[in-house]
């Protein structure tokens, strides 16, 4: 179901559209790819670009991200296509400062420890939270289907899934974890 209808007329201004897309590699890795495009609804003047007009993108900016089955950083490459400042390409390189780091607890606080600040671009680092939550809603689900076959420890000691306690449908007490993960279901 879509928004109500706004209270009063509204005139567009900026545009931003975050795309990710997840994908399984032949080699048994698994590349995160994020985009983010920003777009002014109208014209202005850059003291760098010069003339920027209403639908010129402002920001296209790409990552892809390698990770292995444990969710460590295998490979990195970010490329700006657009920005507005003419050194904001320079920090590409410094991306490779989050191979080895592993995506769960903290993430964020270690991109930001390595890329923020002068080391990086908020846009770019921006999109690794999002590219995070797309590893997690992929990974483990393909991991199911890609396994399937493979035979099961049965000693193995059973994992939590990574939704349970996070949101309301997958809280320890609802009748979803009691349903799909009754495992780990437990009244408050």
């Amino acid at each position: 179901m879509p928004l109500s209808e706004p209270q009063a007329g509204r005139k567009p201004l900026h545009t931003r559209t975050i795309v990710m897309d997840a994908f399984y590699r032949q080699d048994g890795l698994w590349d995160i790819e994020g985009r983010v495009t920003d777009v002014k609804n109208y014209g202005y003047d850059s003291h760098v670009r010069g003339q920027v007009d209403a639908g010129d993108r402002v920001h296209d900016m790409f990552i892809r991200m390698t990770l292995d089955d444990h969710f460590v950083v295998q490979g990195i490459e970010v490329k700006m296509d657009v920005f507005p400042f003419s050194i904001c390409n320079e920090v590409e390189p410094n991306f490779q400062e989050l191979l080895g780091l592993k995506v769960g607890s903290g993430w964020m606080k270690n991109v930001r420890e390595r890329v923020g600040g002068k080391h990086g671009c908020t846009h770019v680092v921006e999109l690794f939270g999002p590219m995070a939550t797309v590893a997690f809603q992929s990974i483990p689900s393909y991991s199911r289907i890609r396994d399937a076959d493979k035979p099961k420890d049965p000693n193995a000691p059973k994992r939590k899934p990574f939704s349970i306690g996070g949101c309301h449908s997958w809280a320890y007490d609802s009748p979803i974890t009691r349903q799909l993960a009754p495992d780990w279901y437990r009244e408050d």
